[in-house]
């Protein structure tokens, strides 16, 4: 497995513990539908919470959370409007980054609560 694959499940590790940690109740974790991933989906109290992790060695080229292009948001959109259907879930949803950059080893954690609007 590439470098970059490895460095992406390590920091989806971090971002679960961190959420259940919080209080979050972790639905699924790498959810698929059709050509559409989501990396975390969780709950927070009345909320749906639709995670995407971002993970880099270094900040070096910017924050990781810039990598999520209009692009991508609008992909999570359409995936949490398939999770909703498919599930027959009416719940208020909210989506979340976790940007993850490692100092000196150690993973500096950035939760962006409402990161963007659907």
């Amino acid at each position: 497995m590439a470098e970059h694959n490895d460095l992406g499940k390590l920091g989806e590790e971090i971002a679960v513990k961190y959420l259940t940690d919080k209080g979050y109740e972790i639905l699924e974790r790498n959810w698929h539908n059709v050509h559409k991933e989501v990396d975390i989906i969780a709950k927070d109290g009345s909320f749906l919470v639709i995670v995407e992790v971002k993970t880099r060695q270094t900040n070096a080229y910017g924050e990781p959370d810039i990598a999520v292009t209009r692009q991508k948001q609008r992909m999570l959109i359409a995936a949490a409007n398939a999770y909703l259907f498919r599930n027959k879930l009416d719940l208020e949803t909210r989506f979340d980054i976790i940007s993850i950059v490692f100092n000196n080893g150690e993973p500096v954690i950035d939760h962006i609560k409402d990161a963007f609007l659907p």
